[in-house]
C-alpha cells in the first residue's frame, strides 16, 4: 500500500480531552435535538445552515453559538461549552469548512453525539480524481460508521423532524452502537498502521536480526 488513510481524529492541539464513556452519556435524556458551535465563513454552507436552522425555529431546540472568526485556541470556557454541548445533543451538525472532515466528527463520537456530516466535495484538487465521487470521506464509508451523511442541509429540517419522534430507547441503543464503532475504528486503524509499518520496514530486517 503506497497510501495510508489517516484520520483527522479530535483537535488535541486545542486541548480536547480523551473522553471516557459514562452511564450518563450513554442513559441520559439529552435536552438537546442537536448542535453547532463554530465559525461560519461569509457565503458558505455553515451560513445556508445557520438560516436553515433560524426559519424552521429549530434554532430553539438546539445549542447553536456562531462566530465569524475562527480561533486556533480555546478559552477554558468555550472548550467546556463545547463538550457540554455535545454531551447534551442527540445529534451533532458537522457542516464542511475548509475541508470536508473535520476534528467535529470525532469529536461528537467520542461523546455519543451521532454527527450529521455534510457529504460534500470541497475546493481543491481531490475532486478531479477517478475516486472523487467517494472521496474524502471514503475511510469512514468503507469502515461503515453510524452517522447521517447529507448532501445539503435543505434536507436537515425532515431529519431533525424525524428526531423528534426517536424514543429515549432507541437513543441509547443508537449512542452505545456509535460508541462501539468508534472504539473498533480507533483500534482498528491502529492495527492497520502498525501492520503496514512493520510490513513495510521491518520485514526485510528480519533475517539481519
Amino acid at each position: 500500500m503506497d497510501i495510508f488513510q489517516w484520520p483527522l481524529g479530535v483537535a488535541t492541539y486545542r486541548n480536547f480531552p480523551v473522553v471516557e464513556a459514562s452511564w450518563s452519556m450513554v442513559y441520559n435524556e439529552r435536552p438537546y435535538l442537536c448542535n453547532f458551535l463554530g465559525t461560519v465563513y461569509e457565503n458558505s454552507s455553515r451560513q445556508a445552515l445557520m438560516n436553515i436552522l433560524k426559519q424552521n425555529g429549530n434554532d430553539k431546540l438546539c445549542w447553536v453559538s456562531s462566530r465569524e472568526q475562527w480561533q486556533p485556541q480555546e478559552t477554558n470556557e468555550s472548550l467546556k461549552n463545547y463538550q457540554d454541548a455535545l454531551l447534551q445533543s442527540d445529534l451533532t451538525l458537522c457542516p464542511a469548512g475548509v475541508n470536508t472532515e473535520c476534528y467535529r466528527i470525532y469529536e461528537a463520537c467520542s461523546c455519543g453525539s451521532i454527527p450529521v456530516v455534510e457529504d460534500v466535495m470541497t475546493a481543491g484538487s481531490c475532486g478531479n480524481t477517478s475516486a472523487h465521487h467517494s472521496a474524502p470521506l471514503q475511510l469512514l464509508k468503507s469502515m461503515n460508521a453510524p452517522f447521517i451523511f447529507i448532501k445539503n442541509w435543505k434536507e436537515l429540517p425532515a431529519i431533525l423532524e424525524k428526531e423528534k419522534t426517536v424514543s429515549l430507547s432507541e437513543k441509547i441503543q443508537r449512542r452505545k452502537r456509535l460508541l462501539h464503532w468508534y472504539q473498533y475504528f480507533k483500534t482498528e486503524l491502529k492495527m492497520r498502521f502498525t501492520n503496514i509499518l512493520e510490513s513495510s520496514f521491518l520485514s526485510n530486517n528480519k533475517g539481519s536480526l
